[in-house]
């Protein structure tokens, strides 16, 4: 029974995916269902403290976050001229604002975009496309979104520092919106250039 549920379900999907007149909403409604479906898959599989691999994920993103800090201090040194104290027990920056209040910030292995590198591969290994083109477009994208990470939290720095009491604001909002806005695009690019040929459409 459910087999056949999910053949008449796969049939459907087929009839109207092939129709150009849908095509458009039913690709932003399965990007819409992988993405927020997985956001909730991942805070159980967190709750559960990764399960079977927990080990393995503490791991990961203790070394990414080691990584990440490195980052951000040369491109806060090395592009922004920043000068600040590093706190290396917690991966820290302390440093004074623009109107001398005092700056800390801790990349902790929490900030490493385990999250979004998750949520990447759920997508696009779910999502209609070449497999010959997932083999290179998923890890470049993982690369990518290590790099909007970097941006991330040079930007919550710089944005401490010129804009005091603005932590909130930018970690919360502004660059969580930017990291999912950027996924976003990438997925654009995949369904345009490789998923909908010119010839298809």
């Amino acid at each position: 029974m459910a087999l056949k549920t999910v053949m008449k379900i796969r049939e459907l999907w087929n009839k109207y995916y092939a129709d150009e007149r849908y095509t458009t909403y039913m690709d932003v409604g399965l990007f819409m269902v992988l993405l927020f479906g997985f956001h909730f898959i991942f805070l159980l599989w967190h709750h559960y403290g990764y399960y079977p691999i927990g080990g393995a994920i503490a791991a990961l993103q203790d070394s990414s976050s080691a990584l990440l800090y490195r980052q951000t201090d040369w491109c806060l040194s090395n592009i922004f001229n920043m000068h600040y104290t590093l706190d290396l027990p917690i991966q820290g920056f302390k440093d004074y604002d623009r109107l001398g209040g005092k700056l800390n910030l801790a990349v902790a292995p929490i900030c490493s975009c385990l999250k979004q590198w998750c949520h990447w591969l759920f997508l696009m290994l779910l999502f209609p496309g070449p497999w010959k083109h997932k083999a290179w477009y998923i890890p470049a994208g993982l690369v990518v979104i290590e790099l909007v990470n970097v941006v991330r939290v040079v930007g919550i720095y710089l944005s401490m520092y010129y804009f005091p009491g603005s932590f909130e604001i930018a970690h919360n909002y502004v660059f969580k919106f930017f990291f999912y806005f950027v996924i976003f695009l990438m997925w654009v690019l995949w369904v345009e250039k490789f998923v909908h040929t010119k010839s298809e459409r």
